[in-house]
């Protein structure tokens, strides 16, 4: 009873990706802690390497400041001191355990990128997406077949993207999407907009004379107006316009498009 009460409300109100960390704020945030790390590093070695440039700097008046406080070697001898070593073994383990978690941490990450959301968004929306010489076909689960990706959003959907000629790349600049588009095989993508408006979709394989013409409109709508537009699509194929627009790509591209 109460895995059928679940399988209704999950039919009825779709899971949604408003909770759901989006490939792109994944990608963000692991920009910002190389970039902070990386500076807070910069900064240390700058102002310790200053601050001794500075300490031990000539004053021009011939006479070492520090003779009575440091043991200098002569010509041809080998330097003592430095703590038999403990500086280096500190700085060297404490370098090794920042690169190390950096490299753990950054691990993770890619892997919630790689595996997907938790199985709870398993009912996310799934959209199948053919690549062909020049352009793309988005197929949902009705039926609806359309060259504009149009997505609800807040909401998890995943790509089944494949190619029905040559190899191609189906990418999502803004929202951090990019998978292969192989000829009978099957690659998946996912993310989630929290934004909506019009992103665009580029092919990243060169696949022909009409490479640069491979792009198409993604358009991330609120869910009442996405749930109107796909209640009106019935399973139908894509509209005149569309269809339009595919064959006028197809034919500008087989006239000698520049790629």
């Amino acid at each position: 009873m109460a895995a059928s009460l679940i399988t209704y409300t999950t039919v009825v109100f779709p899971l949604h990706g408003g909770d759901v960390r989006a490939p792109s704020a994944v990608f963000d945030q692991i920009f910002e802690v190389f970039l902070l790390l990386g500076t807070a590093v910069g900064v240390v070695v700058v102002a310790y390497t200053m601050y001794h440039a500075l300490k031990y700097r000539d004053d021009g008046g011939g006479t070492d400041p520090y003779a009575d406080k440091v043991e200098r070697p002569e010509m041809g001898e080998m330097p003592t001191g430095g703590a038999g070593g403990r500086k280096v073994f500190y700085s060297f383990s404490i370098s090794a355990v920042i690169v190390v978690s950096l490299i753990a941490w950054t691990y993770s990450q890619l892997l919630y990128i790689e595996q997907g959301p938790d199985p709870a968004q398993a009912e996310a929306l799934e959209i199948d997406v053919e690549g062909y010489r020049f352009g793309w076909d988005f197929v949902y689960p009705n039926g609806h077949t359309t060259n504009t990706l149009r997505v609800p959003q807040d909401r998890v959907v995943r790509l089944q993207v494949t190619s029905t000629d040559v190899f191609h790349n189906f990418g999502i600049p803004a929202l951090r999407v990019k998978t292969d588009a192989v000829p009978g095989q099957y690659t998946s993508a996912w993310f989630t907009a929290n934004e909506t408006g019009t992103y665009a979709a580029k092919c990243y394989e060169l696949c022909g004379s009409g490479h640069s013409l491979m792009t198409t409109d993604v358009v991330v709508m609120p869910q009442d107006e996405y749930e109107e537009w796909y209640a009106e699509t019935n399973g139908t194929a894509a509209s005149g316009n569309e269809m339009d627009q595919r064959i006028a790509t197809e034919a500008t591209a087989l006239g000698g498009a520049p790629a």
